[in-house]
């Protein structure tokens, strides 16, 4: 996940920060679930951004220049209040489901720190296909990211989105 620091902040003002972050693909549409910690930095930044704005990065099993990879962008709701929450108890098994150490952390009455949930909704997709100029590389219209197929051949987000657009282009 990449955000930028607040423009208050006393010393990096504007400034780019980026670490990897959990997160689950738990919405039909393509938005992913967070589990929102506002003692990290990342939460922080969401939160004095006017539009809660973040970048997270995707790829297909392991990074590298030979295969497929997709920078999502857009903005984060956080849901403060648990029991407003959408979908709760699904968002959860999900969320579990993907991250089994998160049970530790999860929104509730007895986690270490607070938490809440949290919906990463990209407004934006950047693809890149690969290495050399046999990929496909640059954006991808959001409603093909979003009626992407999930799950399909246990392919990643990165390799959803490039089975979709290399179907679509035959």
């Amino acid at each position: 996940m990449a955000t930028v620091y607040p423009r208050d902040h006393a010393t990096l003002a504007g400034e780019p920060f980026a670490l990897q972050e959990y997160y689950a693909s738990c919405h039909a549409n393509g938005s992913l679930t967070l589990l929102f910690l506002p003692i990290s930095r990342h939460s922080q930044n969401v939160l004095h951004s006017p539009a809660h704005a973040a970048s997270i990065s995707i790829w297909s099993d392991r990074p590298a220049a030979s295969r497929p990879r997709v920078s999502l962008i857009g903005n984060v709701t956080v849901f403060s209040v648990l029991s407003d929450t959408p979908d709760l108890a699904n968002i959860q098994a999900c969320y579990i489901a993907h991250h089994p150490d998160a049970r530790w952390w999860l929104p509730g009455p007895r986690e270490p720190h607070v938490a809440y949930w949290a919906r990463f909704d990209p407004h934006t997709v950047y693809f890149v296909g690969g290495f050399g100029d046999e990929h496909y590389i640059g954006y991808i219209p959001l409603e093909m990211y979003q009626t992407a197929r999930p799950d399909v051949g246990g392919l990643s987000v990165a390799g959803r989105v490039l089975l979709d657009q290399q179907r679509s282009m035959q």
